[in-house]
Order: structure tokens, then C-alpha cells, then sequence
């Protein structure tokens, strides 16, 4: 029989969730800390004008297997959905197919050389099962090898460029071939690809988590950061928030890893020298609601001088709503003097882009459009990233310290964080 146990687990993003599901249906008592006002992260939801809808993007591959299970398990399983979705570009001032092997052929603005490279990389990238060589090799000049200077600059630079900056040339080939290969593997056929969204978006799972958290003995403390984790005797022995301090067992932190030097000061020099080492990329995300469509595509690379912009995500040529809304991410380090616009300057911006991009768009059309920042959104995965982290499982006893650089080479993404988070639950309550 399972002793319980009584475990703060820090953050209630879907890694903080799935960490206290497990935990709390494997009969331990979980305590979940939440700095913001509602749980989810970047998966939170917001009331963008009477449309309960997150803040950020998101959308999910049928081979997202943590998730779907976490559905099935929690009764949800018929409110997934499944859509052919369409991929297009932007580029030279033209809108174009993009995705599938007649919109590479039929492409305007590269060569037959470039589009046979390109599209030999990407299938072999989808072939590629071992990535671990990838680790110590550097993105951008792996692509290059493989597709060319010209599918580069058409394709691919500008994607690196407006999403990274000055960290673009920073970034394992690993970490990129996980995208390439997840997209590559959502596809139900040659020409199709098939995404999927959940009936009420994220907000259904998230709060059947957060339910069946509570109805096993978990409980929440939203509006309430842990400021410190409290170590003696090389251990855990709970921690501080405004209201003092509180005793646990363990301790299973799940926030961005910037913040750890900060709630554990108590940790080993030369292991905090490794979290503030770790970088972070921010995102000023605009979300617009729109009477009429921009275009029929679900994801819009672009490629344009004028659009400081890797692309954006016309979320309902997925998950059908009454309007249309579009995601425009603009990424940056958090220390770029960008970051400290406006939100005026991103919205406007964005007015702009997508007017350019169809020009049937009137400023009538606009029904609604605002900001949101998230300042440790996209971790930096430099090459030897595996050997850049920190030991998620502490030398310190009752300590496990995670985000969502841990499931590197994956990208973040609400199934890796849940299979990670249940993974770390049970490894701690064992431990």
C-alpha cells in the first residue's frame, strides 16, 4: 500500500499538471503553487472578447501519445478532433501552396536543384530515428549542407532569423530535426496533413486535470509563487511563499529553469552557474479576431522583407469558431530592445501584415486583436545541449527540478510535458 505523501510541486503548466495527476491518483497528496491566477501556462486560457481561447497557440500530431492517453483516461477522448489541414507561404509578395510534393514543384522562387534538396532532407529527416550524433552539430550549417545556399535563404533563413536573432547560429541540429520529423509525421498521407484540436480548446483539459487533481486530494494555490525552496541537511524540507513557511516531503519544481537560482540560492555554485547559462527566448504573441478570413491555411511560413515574422497560425482553418482568429508570434531574446515595445507597436504591425497578405482586409474586419508576453517562452538548445543541463534528478534529497528543455530534442508541447510530468511524478514518489 502507498504511503502518502505530501509533495509542492512548483508551476501549473501541463508538465505542473501532469506532475500532481500522477501523484494524486497514485495516492499522494499534491500542493500545486501557481504564480498566475489560472492554471496552464502557455496553455491558459483567456475571454478575448466572449471567446474563451488561449493566449498562445496551440495545436496537436496524432502522434502525440502522452496526451491522447491523458484523455482517454479522463473520459475526453471523443472531443478530439481530427482535420485536414493546409500549409501555405508567403513569399515575394505572392501567397503560395506549401507542404506537400506538388506545392514544392509547383513553387515560385526556387530552382529544380534547391526544391530536389529540400525535399530529400526533410523525408530523410522523417526516416531518422537516431539523433543523438545531431546533438554537437550546429543547425544552421547542417541545413545548409544538406539543402543548399539557395533553399537556405529562400526557405529556412529567415525562419532562424526572426525567431532567434543573434542566437540564430546557436541552435542544435537535434532540436530542429524534432520539428521537422513531428510535422513530417502528422501527415496521413503524401499530400495531406492531419492536425488536431480539442471541442473548448485547451481549457477542457485543463480543467479535468485540475478536477480530478482536487477530487483525489490534490490541492491548488493559485496567485501564490513559491519565492524559496528550503534545503537542510541535503534536503528538502518545504517551502517559503508571502505566507511563510510550509513543510513537504519533496519538492518537484516544474517553472522555467531561469527562475531556479532564484527559489534555490542553496543549491552548488558550480550547478547554479549551469541553470543561468541556460537562455531563453521570449514572444510578444498578437491574436486577432477577424470577420473574414486571411487565408485558407491553418500554418503561413513567411518570407518577406517588409514582416518581421517567421509566419503565423490561422487557428481556425483548424478548430472551426464563430469568427476568425489569427496567432502573429514575434520572437526574441527576452533582452532585445524589441521586447520593450508597446503592444500597440505589435498589434499595428499586425494589421499591417495581414492587410498586405490579403487585400481584401479592411480595418472593419478587425474585430479585436491584443498582446500577450511570455518572457521564457522557447528554451535556446545550443549544440551539446544533453550536456548543457542540469541533473533533473537533484543530488539534493526530495528534489526534482524540470521544464520543458528536458524533453529535448522535442520541442515544447503539451503531450511531451505531460509525459515527461508523469514520468517525473512517479520517479519522485518512488525515490
Amino acid at each position: 500500500m502507498t504511503t502518502p505523501q505530501r509533495i509542492a510541486v512548483l508551476g501549473a503548466g501541463p508538465m505542473g499538471l501532469a506532475v500532481a495527476y500522477q501523484l494524486a491518483r497514485d495516492g499522494h497528496r499534491p500542493v500545486v503553487f501557481e504564480a498566475d491566477d489560472r492554471v496552464g501556462g502557455m496553455t491558459a486560457t483567456f475571454d478575448f472578447e466572449g471567446l474563451e481561447i488561449e493566449r498562445y497557440y496551440h495545436f496537436h500530431c496524432i502522434s502525440d501519445h502522452a496526451f491522447l492517453q491523458v484523455l482517454d483516461e479522463l473520459g475526453l477522448g471523443a472531443k478530439m478532433h481530427w482535420t485536414a489541414t493546409k500549409m501555405g507561404y508567403w513569399y515575394q509578395g505572392r501567397l503560395q501552396a506549401w507542404g506537400n510534393p506538388v506545392a514544392l514543384l509547383t513553387f515560385q522562387g526556387l530552382g529544380w536543384v534547391a526544391k530536389f534538396r529540400y525535399a530529400l532532407h526533410a523525408f530523410l529527416c522523417t526516416k531518422r530515428d537516431n539523433w543523438k550524433p545531431l546533438d554537437a552539430v550546429e543547425a544552421t550549417s547542417w541545413i545548409r549542407r544538406w539543402v543548399g545556399d539557395e533553399a537556405w535563404e529562400v526557405l529556412w533563413r529567415r525562419l532562424f532569423d526572426y525567431k532567434f536573432y543573434d542566437q540564430a547560429n546557436q541552435l542544435s541540429a537535434a532540436w530542429i530535426w524534432s520539428r521537422i520529423r513531428r510535422i513530417g509525421r502528422s501527415r496521413y498521407s503524401l499530400m495531406k496533413e492531419k492536425l488536431g484540436f480539442l471541442e473548448g480548446g485547451s481549457r477542457t483539459l485543463l480543467q479535468a486535470l485540475k478536477a480530478d487533481v482536487e477530487q483525489h486530494g490534490g490541492e491548488f494555490r493559485l496567485k501564490t509563487p513559491a519565492t524559496r525552496v528550503v534545503l537542510a541537511g541535503g534536503r528538502v524540507t518545504g517551502i517559503e511563499t508571502a505566507a511563510g513557511f510550509e513543510a513537504f516531503d519533496k519538492v518537484i519544481s516544474t517553472v522555467p529553469l531561469p527562475y531556479v537560482p532564484r527559489l534555490l540560492p542553496d543549491l552548488p555554485e558550480p550547478l547554479l552557474a549551469k541553470y543561468r547559462a541556460l537562455k531563453n527566448i521570449a514572444v510578444v504573441c498578437v491574436i486577432a479576431k477577424l470577420r473574414r478570413s486571411v487565408t485558407p491555411n491553418f500554418w503561413l511560413n513567411v518570407n518577406d522583407p517588409e514582416m518581421d515574422i517567421p509566419g503565423l497560425v490561422e487557428y481556425t482553418n483548424l478548430r472551426p469558431l464563430d469568427h476568425h482568429i489569427v496567432y502573429v508570434p514575434f520572437y526574441m531574446p527576452g533582452e532585445h530592445p524589441k521586447f520593450a515595445d508597446g503592444d500597440e507597436v505589435f498589434t499595428g504591425k499586425v494589421r499591417r501584415y495581414l492587410k498586405t497578405i490579403n487585400p481584401a482586409l479592411t480595418d472593419d474586419d478587425f474585430i479585436a486583436i491584443r498582446a500577450s508576453r511570455y518572457r521564457h517562452a522557447q528554451p535556446v538548445c545550443p549544440p551539446g545541449f544533453l550536456d548543457m543541463l542540469p541533473p533533473w534528478e537533484q543530488s539534493v534529497g526530495g528534489l526534482w527540478v524540470a521544464d520543458t528543455s528536458y524533453y529535448y530534442p522535442e520541442d515544447r508541447g503539451i503531450s511531451e510535458s505531460i509525459g515527461f510530468g508523469r514520468m517525473m511524478a512517479r520517479k519522485a514518489a518512488a525515490a
